[in-house]
Parts: structure tokens; sequence; C-alpha cells
């Protein structure tokens, strides 16, 4: 629990420890980025105004980040007079990109090599039980999250932004269960949050299914005046609504790189309908709300 604000974590589900996962996404990456030819780094990605070498930028400003102010204690730049968080993010990340576009292919593949290990010292020191110096807003907004939501949190910006660069240049990969269920497992950690706003009676159960080898079930609960994830999914009476969704699908939609509406075209839905809806408006990324967030 979090003395600052008494929210129980074990609404978030039974923690997960992603640290053993960071070198292995780290070599697929890596052996990725090898492989590339100069015109590869120059593709486009689904990331507005950005292709492969701004997006290998950004993950190596994520390991600078974390190294400087984490494990170093260093302040990072402030806040902008009004600027709320996603902007705050866009712009600083936005800054990095640009300034770092001098820098070659090969230099970024080593910095890279050389600070990823370091990173993972840090997060091998970390006590996953102890309170995070941030907080993680799509699933803990307003309260320092775990240590070990924080960390997989990090582990997903990895992953994901390591696929955004598998399909811009049309290499797929580092979609075995070992790396993308704890993916998933992560991102479903927003859905008591997701589902905060939607009425609902106590016992009320929302259970998430994911087909295939890196997937599984997940069940939010109505119990009280919040929801939360109970794994593995045993609620007390069959679900209100059953979502069941494919792997690529969700972790997609967790980070908009399809839409709720394109999700629920996707999705197939056994109950409660208006219910199904709105935890399709899962979304496990720091960003403006969506702009049209019904589906």
């Amino acid at each position: 629990m979090d003395a600052g604000t008494g929210m129980d974590w074990a609404r978030l589900g039974p923690p997960l420890d992603v640290r053993p996962l960071f070198p292995r996404d780290r070599r697929a990456l890596l052996d990725l980025l090898t492989a590339l030819d100069p015109a590869d780094w120059r593709r486009p990605t689904v990331c507005p105004g950005w292709d492969v070498h701004d997006v290998v930028v950004h993950l190596l400003h994520d390991h600078l980040r974390r190294l400087s102010g984490g494990r170093d204690g260093h302040p990072g730049p402030p806040f902008g007079p009004g600027e709320t968080l996603p902007r705050f993010i866009t712009r600083t990340n936005e800054d990095f990109v640009r300034a770092s576009r001098q820098l070659s292919p090969r230099v970024l593949t080593e910095l890279l090599t050389t600070l990823g290990p370091q990173l993972d010292g840090f997060w091998a020191g970390l006590d996953p039980a102890a309170p995070a110096g941030l907080d993680v807003s799509w699933a803990a907004p307003g309260t320092r999250a775990p240590n070990w939501l924080d960390t997989a949190r990090e582990y997903t910006e990895s992953w994901v932004h390591q696929q955004q660069i598998r399909d811009a240049v049309n290499r797929p990969g580092a979609t075995g269960p070992d790396l993308l269920h704890p993916v998933l497992d992560t991102f479903l950690r927003a859905l008591p949050h997701t589902l905060r706003a939607h009425p609902a009676h106590a016992g009320a159960a929302v259970r998430v299914l994911v087909p295939g080898p890196a997937g599984g079930e997940w069940t939010a609960v109505r119990e009280g005046d919040h929801w939360a994830l109970r794994i593995p999914a045993t609620p007390a009476a069959p679900a209100t609504v059953e979502v069941e969704l494919a792997a690529d699908t969700l972790w997609r939609l967790a980070t908009r790189g399809i839409t709720p509406r394109e999700a629920r075209r996707r999705a197939t839905v056994r109950g409660d309908e208006g219910l199904a809806r709105t935890a399709l408006t899962i979304l496990a990324i720091v960003s403006e709300p969506d702009p049209e967030p019904e589906i």
C-alpha cells in the first residue's frame, strides 16, 4: 500500500518480475539493428514524425533518463508553465530526438550496448515491493507505484518500440510468449483504472481472454467503490462480460496503434456490451485523453 495515498496496491493484481527479460529483449533489438541497412534507418514508423532512427534515439533517451534520474538522482528539466505530464514528455522527447539526429546508427547501437547492462544493474538493485519514485498514471494515478509496476512499464516501453521498428522494416520477431505475455500482463494492470467511472454493481466482473501461448485470462471485479484485478481469473460469479481479443490486437490497442473502435471490430464480446466498450478504451501509455473515447 502507498502510505501517502492509502491506495491498496493489491487492486493492481499480483506482482510480476520482468527484470530477467531486459537482456533478452535488448539482444533481440541489437540483433535487429545490426541487420538494418541505411535505408531501413530512414523508414517512417507509426510514431508521428519519427523514422526508425528517431525511435532508436528515443530508446537511448529512456536509458539515459533512468540512469541519470533513478540511479544518480539527477533532476530532469522542469515543467513549463501550465504544462501537463503528457505535454512535458512529448516536448522533452522531441528535444532529445532532434538533437540526436546527428548521431550515426553505429554510435546509437554502441551506446545501447554499453548502457543496457548498466540499466540492468539498476533494475536488479530495486526492491520490487518498495514504492517507486514515479507513478504509473495509466494504472495508479496520483500515487507512487510499486517498483515492480514501474519496472514492468519500462519493459513494455522497450518491447513496444522494438515492435514499431520491426513493423517499419517488415522484420517480425520478439513476439514469443516469454517476451510478449509480460507485456500483456502489464498492460492489463490498467483495466481497473479504465473501468473506474463505469457504473456497476458489487461483484460485477469483466474478464479479458487472450488466446494463444502468450495469452491468458484477466478479470477485474467491482469491490465496493473500486475495481480490482484478480489473477488467476476467479470471480465469485460468472463474468458480467467476457472480451476476447488477440494478443496483437491488445498490445496495439493499449498503445493506440489501433483505436478502441477498431479493437471492438476485432474483439468477440459475450455479455454486457456497454461494459465491454469501456474496457476497450484501455490505455497503457502516458497520453492526452482520447478525443473520442466512446466506441
